[in-house]
């Protein structure tokens, strides 16, 4: 996520050691609002530490109507706030069919008081109190329990966001007729299919937009592009591409309607999703059933479409703040938007400043949610076992992961992985890890940062932990892109490709806990890459404007020569798909997709940013080639380890599962490996350690500008080198990456082959 993503005003819109290992349940205090088991009542259950006095209202509609109902709610043991209502009462309250619902709440700053009325100030003492507590009955809260939200709080016929907001100008505007409602679902029998068991090691992992999948995908039904029922038809195309997992940008409900207020425009848009407004409610703009429970049910249909084709469904969480966003203005304690959280209990949800009177923020887009408080951490779980267990989900990408090992709740942010009640080791004792063999569990994959203080913590996370390697992402674009600039030697690089043990060898992970990329959706896309010497985010719709975005890239333009520019995304793409660790692509990547230069297209819901299905020769060319090495990985069990490469087994044997090369044929020592003014390097896995239907797999690869000759190893005992792949320009073309059987035979121990400039060799041992 970019740290400069934060939307404007306008929008307002591993269990410890020791401990033992406890299954989440879905919300074991029932929270939400629920169907008793005859659909003759139903259960409304919020939590408030704080509040003197909730109220329910009922709606018969979304939009557009005074509720039908005000009744109010019982305080119980524990916080919780209560209320049956009977399907009788319902009735004779005008609802018949589909019950949306708010609450409104009372507390310190804004006592009860009988002869309050709508859009009235009475009882009101203060926007903020010395506790931090924001009470205005005046807004309509969402229930942070809703499976489903109506709405979002500003949309294309609803612009005006104030209506949300406290402070001097907007406290008494009542907003509950456009308020976002919740929806009480009744239950579907969707089946979300078979779970694939597949060990995480396995996996090749595959970035993408819902909506943007099949938006622009004119071999979809027009109706069902852009939504859930489209991303499931392209199922089968990604399995054909040899992706196991598919990881989705948020689809948990967000501020996007809006993007639908002026098709062509990017203004107030919010395209990515980082701004969540419901943590169990599917994105309703992005199903083609809109009505009530249709997200849900559609949601779990595309995911049984990934599953029917072997293939993992992970989404990416954003826990470390919400879509209340933070202060309006700077050095404005009092104006605040009161969606839900913040109007309920602010203190609990949200960490503050030590004097609790404004937002603590590490995200850059707003207040840190308050991980390290216990509550705040009950929904945390109680939504991921909600999507898990009910919704399918295989595993989840945590969005500036980084807030969630907080160990302080207000006034301060320590992340400490030692901290056995922060959230990350929550989370992963109460919803375990895949085991290293594959099996039931969940994938947890942190993006392991966050803004300012200890946050940057690549390789700092606890036990059972995989993250996003951005130091392995920044180490291959610099030896590409940044020669005589910035140093990178070859021991640093073949540490990279051998799966970071530095990072995650020291804490008993493995090299598959390091999910190694080289793109993701922030930033460039891997033809931008090699193809922009730097941002150009200024232009015009549909490439652009987009504020923010990373200035340091690492990037280069290769000369402006296109020929140049496609092989070095052939090497980057290689080097990805052959290093230890589990791979994760960006979609569109696979074809060169591009977008002009814009590094943080956060904001452009277009066509620029959508993925093509119309591809050129050169994009036929690099999915095939891209198609070609996923499926190499893929029969190679000896590029996907289970642990660290090793030279010796536990009695000290000589192994030789890894050998790194000079380009002479000599064994890399430390002189050669220290050196940064040396760019080549090769390595050799015995395939015969892991099984391999290849008794050896040898990379060469030539970070130099003129051509390096390599001397081969010795290929085992009767057996000789077959080219796979050259990744030189000379063998571009549809066949770059040759079928098994079809590889060229090249030579055996001490045969020369001269690697071009910036070019990289793959060959197997037959």
């Amino acid at each position: 996520m970019k740290f400069r993503r934060a939307l404007g005003v306008a929008m307002l819109g591993c269990a410890l050691l020791g401990s033992p290992v406890i299954h989440a349940a879905n919300n074991p205090n029932q929270l939400g609002a629920a169907y008793d088991a005859t659909k003759s009542s139903i259960n409304f259950k919020i939590y408030s530490s704080r509040a003197t006095r909730i109220e329910l209202y009922l709606y018969s509609a979304a939009t557009g109507q005074q509720e039908k109902a005000r009744l109010p709610l019982t305080l119980g043991a524990g916080g919780v706030w209560s209320l049956n209502v009977t399907s009788a009462q319902l009735a004779s309250y005008g609802i018949s069919g589909t019950v949306y619902y708010g609450y409104r709440a009372w507390g310190p700053n804004w006592p009860y008081n009988a002869a309050w009325t709508k859009g009235s100030a009475t009882g009101f003492i203060t926007d903020v109190d010395a506790n931090g507590n924001r009470f205005n009955p005046n807004k309509l809260l969402t229930d942070p329990y809703a499976l489903e939200i109506s709405h979002d709080p500003v949309t294309a016929t609803m612009s005006n966001g104030t209506i949300y907001a406290s402070g001097a100008l907007y406290r008494n505007i009542d907003s509950g007729s456009s308020a976002p409602k919740g929806i009480v679902l009744q239950g579907d029998t969707q089946s979300i299919g078979s779970k694939p068991t597949r060990a995480f090691k396995d996996d090749i992992v595959y970035e993408a937009h819902v909506r943007g999948l099949t938006k622009s995908d004119t071999g979809i039904t027009a109706a069902y592009r852009g939504t859930y029922k489209g991303a499931g038809l392209k199922a089968p195309y990604l399995a054909s591409l040899g992706v196991t997992a598919i990881e989705f940008l948020p689809v948990q409900e967000t501020q996007n309607d809006t993007n639908d207020a002026d098709p062509n425009s990017n203004t107030g848009d919010n395209y990515w999703g980082y701004m969540t407004l419901g943590y169990f409610a599917p994105d309703r703009r992005y199903s083609y059933d809109q009505t009530p429970g249709g997200p849900t049910r559609e949601f779990k249909e595309m995911v049984k479409a990934f599953h029917d084709n072997g293939i993992k469904v992970y989404i990416d969480v954003v826990y470390n703040h919400t879509g209340e966003g933070g202060q309006w203005n700077a050095g404005d304690k009092t104006t605040y938007n009161l969606y839900g959280m913040r109007g309920l209990d602010n203190p609990t949800y949200y960490s503050l400043t030590s004097d609790f009177q404004n937002s603590w923020d590490n995200t850059g887009v707003g207040g840190n949610y308050n991980t390290r408080n216990t509550v705040a951490q009950n929904l945390i779980v109680d939504s991921l076992a909600y999507w898990r267990d009910k919704l399918g989900v295989d595993g989840f990408r945590y969005d500036l992961a980084s807030v969630l090992g907080n160990s302080c709740q207000h006034g301060c942010f320590n992340f400490d992985k030692m901290d056995s009640g922060n959230a990350l080791n929550r989370i992963m004792a109460e919803l375990p890890a895949r085991a290293a063999g594959g099996g039931s569990g969940v994938d947890h994959i942190a993006e392991p940062w966050a803004i300012g203080g200890n946050s940057y913590q690549v390789g700092g996370f606890p036990s059972g932990w995989a993250e996003w390697n951005g130091i392995y992402r920044d180490a291959v674009r610099q030896d590409q892109n940044m020669m005589g600039q910035v140093a990178v030697t070859p021991g640093t690089l073949a540490t990279r490709f051998a799966g970071s043990s530095d990072l995650y060898g020291d804490d008993g992970r493995k090299p598959w806990h390091s999910v190694n990329f080289i793109t993701a959706h922030d930033g460039f896309t891997l033809k931008d890459l090699y193809s922009c010497n730097g941002k150009n985010n200024n232009q015009a719709w549909p490439y652009g404007p987009s504020d923010g975005g990373e200035d340091n890239n690492n990037s280069w333009d290769q000369g402006g020569v296109a020929a140049d520019q496609r092989k070095a995304a052939r090497n980057g793409m290689a080097l990805l798909l052959l290093s230890g660790g589990v791979p994760m692509l960006v979609g569109g990547d696979e074809y060169l997709r591009g977008i002009n230069c814009n590094n943080n297209p956060y904001n452009l819901d277009s066509s620029a940013n959508w993925l093509g299905w119309s591809w050129t020769a050169d994009q036929s060319n690099f999915q095939s080639f891209t198609k070609g090495l996923l499926a190499f990985r893929k029969a190679h069990p000896a590029l996907r380890p289970a642990n660290f490469y090793a030279s010796t087994d536990g009695n000290g044997n000589v192994m030789e599962q890894l050998r790194w090369f000079k380009p002479d044929g000599a064994v890399a020592d430390a002189s050669y490996f220290n050196n940064s003014a040396n760019h080549a390097i090769a390595w050799r896995i015995d395939g015969s350690e892991f099984g391999d239907s290849a008794s050896a797999i040898y990379v060469a690869y030539n970070g130099w500008s003129a051509n390096v000759n390599f001397t081969l190893p010795w290929p085992g005992t009767g057996k000789s080198w077959f080219r796979v792949t050259d990744t030189c320009s000379w063998a571009e073309g549809a066949g770059q990456v040759r079928t098994p059987g079809a590889e060229d035979a090249i030579g055996g121990e001490n045969y020369v082959y001269g690697v071009c400039g910036r070019g990289l060799l793959l060959l197997i041992a037959k």
